[in-house]
């Protein structure tokens, strides 16, 4: 019987392919590759061959990267939920957006937000005082529902009306559901790109109220040194996956790309880089 996870990553891949994201143009180009650079194009030939994409036009701009974020979400949801044995709970997955109704506001977290949002939109020297950047944007979401008593109190009576009445995942104290998980998804990693996901990671960082979600970061970048600009040190993001590891590992050991294999291997030994399908187990911690 093949693992729920194996399945769901061979599923993942199908969906890039079938939507076009990873793609060879007709001049043997990959869409994710650098076409400027021999060996970008080298190792993601290495990958898309091991994936088997199809030469057909290249998915343009936001289209890649709308459906990137899409094929992630439903990865998620194809696996997080079947790890309730190591994280119970009402959990929902959720690609947002300028159009989603749900916004970074609407968790407990980060619910003063929308209140700081509001002032600044009244007020224009506390709008140039304060900036803008406290309001962050994550591609995909993993948040949890809050609980009512009667299953907090399930095995053996936790609570009562006497106690924790500021508690963010007691439902009775009316709050909202609590973010677990920021996941940004970057097909392709040039220098101005990865820095945003450092923005968005900083942000949530330092605008939280109680405890820091997961942030992640999801790419196809197929060049070590370029994951590297956004992976390498602590601090802001937990770690750096890619949508296909193990083929990548393959692809530059096979054109022997010796300071590429090198790089690749200071991120994996350094819990920098791990593959897609090491994310919704590392979520349930």
């Amino acid at each position: 019987m093949q693992a729920l996870i194996v399945k769901a990553r061979r599923r993942y891949h199908f969906g890039l392919l079938a939507n076009a994201v990873l793609t060879i143009d007709a001049k043997g180009i990959p869409s994710n590759a650098d076409s400027s650079s021999k060996l970008s194009i080298a190792i993601a030939k290495g990958v898309a061959k091991r994936l088997m994409a199809d030469v057909q036009e290249k998915a343009v701009g936001q289209t890649a990267g709308a459906k990137f974020e899409q094929m992630n979400m439903e990865f998620l949801k194809e696996t997080f939920p079947y790890l309730q044995n190591f994280r119970p709970g009402k959990w929902h997955i959720a690609k947002l957006g300028n159009r989603n109704a749900i916004k970074t506001s609407s968790f407990s977290q980060y619910e003063h937000l929308d209140y700081l949002n509001r002032l600044t939109k009244e007020d224009a020297r506390l709008a140039a005082s304060m900036g803008n950047d406290y309001m962050v944007a994550p591609d995909v979401v993993i948040y949890r529902e809050t609980e009512p008593d009667v299953v907090i109190n399930e095995q053996q009576i936790i609570v009562d009306e006497s106690i924790c009445h500021l508690s963010d995942i007691r439902k009775q104290n009316g709050g909202l559901p609590i973010l677990h998980a920021s996941i940004s998804a970057k097909w392709t990693m040039r220098s101005d790109r990865a820095q945003n996901s450092r923005t968005e990671a900083l942000g949530l960082i330092r605008n939280r109220k109680g405890h820091l979600p997961h942030i992640v970061v999801v790419t196809g970048e197929p060049m070590p040194a370029r994951i590297a600009s956004l992976a390498l040190g602590t601090g802001d993001i937990d770690c750096v996956y890619h949508f296909a590891l193990y083929e990548l590992v393959q692809a530059i050991k096979e054109i022997e790309a010796e300071d590429a294999l090198e790089m690749l291997n200071i991120l994996i030994d350094g819990k920098r880089l791990k593959d897609i399908s090491d994310l919704p187990l590392d979520l349930t911690v």
